[in-house]
C-alpha cells in the first residue's frame, strides 16, 4: 500500500520511522512540505528512502491513485482543510493528535471523513501501548471494584525558546496551550479508563515563566456518573519536566499508570504490575522518545484500510478528549461548573 506524509516538521520524525519499520507492508511514497527549504530540511535530517518523491503541491498526492492513504502531520488548524482534500480525493487519514483547535471543527472533520468513506485514525500512541491496554482490560474485568477517585498528571517542561516559534501556544494555530498540545495524550487515557465524567471545574492561567498567549498551567475537577471524584493538574513549568501520571482508586484495589507502565495492589493484598517505563518527551527534548507507539498505530491504520474496520484510534473516539478540554478551558473563562 502506498501512503503519503503530509507534513515536514519535527512530528514527521516518528512517522518517518515507523514508515520504515513497515517497509514490507508499506510503500512511503510522498512527503509534502510547504516550501522547498523544509523539505530539505527534512531530507537532511530524516532517513527518507531514496524511491520517496517530494512535493510542495498537494495535488501532486490526490493525483497519484495509488496512494491509499495519508497521514496528517500539519498544525492543527489546517486539518480540516487538508482531511477534506484527502478524502474528496478517496485518501485514508491518519491525523495527528488534536483533531483541529475545537470541538465543532473536530465533529467536521470527523463526519466529513465518515461522509465520504475514507478511515480516520488519530496517533494517540498511548492507548496502545501493552501496559495500558492490560490495565483496561483489568478495570473492564470488574476485578478493581467500582472508581472511588482518580488523579491525572502531566507536569511537563518546555523552554520559552520552545513557544518563541511562531504559531506555538496561540488560539489560531493550536487551539489551545498545554491541554491541547501536551496534556492530550494523558486526557486521551483517562477517557479511557475511566469513561467521561459528567461535571468538570477548571482552571486555567499563564504562569510567570512563560510568554504565549494560551495557558501553560491547568488544574480540573471532575465528578463522575458513579460519583467518583477526578482531579486533573497538567503544565508545561514544571522543569526539568516529570513522567506523565494517572493514579486511580477503586473499591477493590489502586492501580498507577507512570511512563507507560502500571503498578497496582488489590485490597487483599495481591500485586500486579505491567511494562516498563518509557520516556514521552515530557523534558526540555521534545522528540525524546522512541517511535514504538507510533509505529502501533500506523500498523493497525493500514490494516484497518486493507480490512475494511474500524481504526483501533478512530476518529470518533478521538472526539471525547477534544470534549473534555474544550469543557476544562471554558469552565476556566465562565468560573462555572460545566455539564457533559
Amino acid at each position: 500500500m502506498k501512503v503519503a506524509v503530509i507534513g515536514a516538521g519535527f512530528a514527521a520524525k516518528p512517522h518517518i520511522l515507523s514508515l520504515a519499520d513497515l517497509a514490507g507492508e508499506v510503500e512511503f511514497g510522498w512527503l509534502y512540505g510547504r516550501t522547498p527549504e523544509r523539505l530539505a530540511v527534512a531530507a537532511k535530517n530524516f532517513a527518507i528512502p531514496p524511491g520517496t518523491r517530494t512535493t510542495t503541491r498537494l495535488a501532486d498526492i490526490w493525483e497519484d491513485s495509488e496512494v491509499m492513504a495519508v497521514l496528517v502531520l500539519t498544525p492543527p488548524n489546517a486539518h480540516l482543510d487538508v482531511v477534506r482534500q484527502a478524502a474528496e480525493a478517496g485518501k485514508h487519514v491518519l491525523l495527528e493528535k488534536p483533531l483541529e483547535v475545537n470541538t465543532a471543527r473536530a465533529l467536521e472533520v470527523v463526519e466529513l471523513c465518515e461522509q465520504l468513506g475514507v478511515k480516520l485514525a488519530v496517533m494517540f500512541q498511548h492507548r496502545l501501548r501493552e501496559a495500558a491496554s492490560a490495565l483496561r482490560k483489568l478495570i473492564q474485568s470488574g476485578e478493581l471494584g467500582t472508581l472511588v477517585s482518580v488523579n491525572a498528571s502531566a507536569r511537563w517542561w518546555r523552554p520559552q525558546s520552545y513557544y518563541d516559534e511562531p504559531g506555538r501556544g496561540t488560539m489560531a494555530r493550536d487551539g489551545g496551550g498545554v491541554l491541547m498540545v501536551q496534556g492530550i495524550h494523558t486526557l486521551d487515557l483517562l477517557i479511557r479508563l475511566t469513561g467521561m465524567p459528567e461535571r468538570v471545574t477548571g482552571l486555567a492561567t499563564t504562569s510567570p515563566v512563560h510568554r504565549m498567549e494560551t495557558e501553560d498551567t491547568v488544574a480540573a475537577l471532575l465528578q463522575f456518573g458513579n460519583g467518583a471524584i477526578g482531579t486533573i493538574d497538567a503544565t508545561t513549568a514544571a522543569s526539568p519536566g516529570f513522567p506523565e501520571r494517572i493514579a486511580l482508586n477503586y473499591t477493590g484495589g489502586t492501580a498507577t499508570l507512570e511512563a507507560g507502565a502500571v503498578t497496582g495492589a488489590f485490597m487483599d493484598g495481591r500485586t500486579f504490575s505491567f511494562g516498563t517505563q518509557q520516556s514521552t518527551g515530557f523534558g526540555a527534548n521534545i522528540m525524546a522518545f522512541d517511535h514504538e507507539g507510533h509505529r502501533t498505530v500506523i500498523a493497525d491504520f493500514i490494516d484497518a484500510v486493507r480490512a475494511g474496520r474500524e481504526p483501533a484510534v478512530s476518529g470518533r473516539s478521538a472526539l471525547d478528549a477534544q470534549r473534555l478540554i474544550d469543557a476544562i478551558i471554558g469552565s476556566a473563562r465562565t468560573g462555572s461548573t460545566v455539564v457533559l
